[in-house]
């Protein structure tokens, strides 16, 4: 996928401008002026999901989802069907499971999504027109988009609710990259990529979007994660995998260079199919409310060291963080003695496992502000959104960032700062609520 130009000109393309090799341009071309003529298909056509349902013995009415996408760009030799690959996997191990007479204790539902590559259309329509049910009966939802986007490590993208899932899960698991053959996936991936905000922890990363979790997580506010196996971004810069998108996307490419074994794809199978297996038959669901309060204090601070740059206007808007401040440490102490609760539950009582597994499945719904964020009414989770500056990417407190975002050049700053102030009280309120949900049935 490297190496020199061949000496002729083979390697030019046929646009009227000098081709060159880099590193860096011969001369400026920010005066330089390109036509295209683009030649797209506009046209109303049917889309289709494929859902398949395994139903649970215990817990029938509660749902965990694994969905991914399976139209593409071009070949979608990586995204989609590398990860397609992995949920045909996926399902075909647990039907194996049930013709032996196994059932998982909740219901497991597999979805392919299609036209995700038109605006995550598939899973959005279908996610919404069951609105009301995925409201009350969802417990989690795994996507399973590209398996590879490289062949360096473990990547995760998750809520906190599921940190100690995924961090128990890897330790069972073996490593399969070159030099920890003997060593758990958790090691190398803790080794190759860890956390600078969480003691070295392996680092897990914010839930953006670009992807078929939206709706179920900043929308619908369930429980959500991916898996994949990704490059070593401290020395590759580029945003994506070189192919991304392109014609050159191929099941050969996957064959030849990404992961000619396979062998990273059976992991990233094993780690979305055990998180859907714990998540499913489980009798207390394996959500951590203590990490979301972890993650909630890491990033309250962080939001009130980016407002510090304003010291002046806080004190003459008279805008105050310790409301938010108050909200997450009550959120912390309500989530520890949950916690003590938990370890405490008779799991014999079913009455007892439903109330927990309940607050526990409903804690995320509580961050869902029913009249979403400010400009962005479709995204309505107070702690987690895409960012509105890189749609990839996740951001925290996203309402009070975006009110802070370029402030000083905002032409009317007292509405600005008003703006600021309302977004702190919608967090504040929303951690409150949130924390409620967890204390003890009258």
């Amino acid at each position: 996928m490297g190496g020199p130009a061949p000496p002729d000109n083979s390697w030019k393309g046929k646009l009227n401008v000098p081709y060159s090799i880099g590193p860096g341009f011969t001369e400026n071309y920010s005066t330089r002026k390109v036509k295209m003529n683009i030649h797209s298909n506009s046209k109303i056509t049917r889309i289709y999901n494929v859902i398949g349902t395994l139903r649970g013995a215990v817990e029938p009415d509660r749902y965990v989802i694994l969905g991914g996408h399976r139209d593409s760009w071009v070949f979608g030799g990586i995204d989609p069907q590398s990860g397609a690959a992995v949920v045909h996997e996926i399902v075909r191990s647990y039907g194996k499971l049930k013709r032996e007479g196994w059932r998982p204790r909740r219901t497991m539902i597999f979805a392919s999504w299609d036209a995700e590559e038109f605006g995550l259309l598939g899973s959005t329509e279908w996610a919404e027109e069951n609105s009301k049910i995925l409201l009350e009966r969802g417990v989690a939802y795994i996507n399973a988009d590209s398996s590879v986007e490289g062949n360096y490590t473990l990547r995760i993208d998750c809520t906190p609710l599921m940190y100690r899932l995924v961090y128990s899960l890897t330790k069972e698991l073996r490593s399969p990259d070159e030099g920890f053959e003997d060593k758990s996936l958790y090691e190398s991936w803790k080794e190759k990529n860890p956390s600078t905000e969480f003691n070295g922890l392996p680092k897990i990363n914010k839930l953006g979007s670009g992807n078929d979790f939206e709706v179920f997580f900043h929308r619908l506010g369930i429980p959500s994660g991916r898996a994949r196996y990704t490059k070593n971004w401290k020395t590759d810069r580029y945003s994506s995998y070189p192919v991304y998108h392109s014609v050159y996307e191929t099941y050969e490419i996957v064959e030849n260079f990404y992961d000619p074994t396979f062998k990273n794809h059976l992991v990233v199978a094993q780690v979305r199919g055990g998180i859907l297996f714990e998540l499913a038959d489980s009798i207390v669901l394996p959500l951590d409310c203590q990490d979301y309060a972890k993650v909630l204090q890491k990033y309250v601070s962080s939001i009130y060291e980016l407002a510090q740059k304003y010291p002046e206007e806080l004190q003459e808007y008279n805008v105050s963080f310790d409301p938010l401040f108050s909200a997450v440490k009550n959120f912390t102490e309500t989530s520890t003695n949950f916690s003590k609760r938990v370890q405490d539950l008779d799991t014999n009582n079913p009455i007892s496992v439903r109330i927990i597994n309940d607050q526990l499945m409903f804690l995320e719904r509580s961050f869902i502000d029913p009249l979403g964020l400010p400009g962005s009414p479709f995204y309505r989770h107070i702690i987690f959104a895409p960012s509105s500056h890189n749609k990839y990417a996740g951001e925290a407190f996203p309402g009070i960032y975006d009110a802070l975002f370029d402030i000083e050049n905002k032409k009317n700053p007292s509405k600005a700062w008003a703006e600021v102030k309302k977004q702190i009280s919608v967090a504040a309120f929303t951690v409150q609520a949130a924390a409620g949900s967890l204390k003890e049935v009258a």
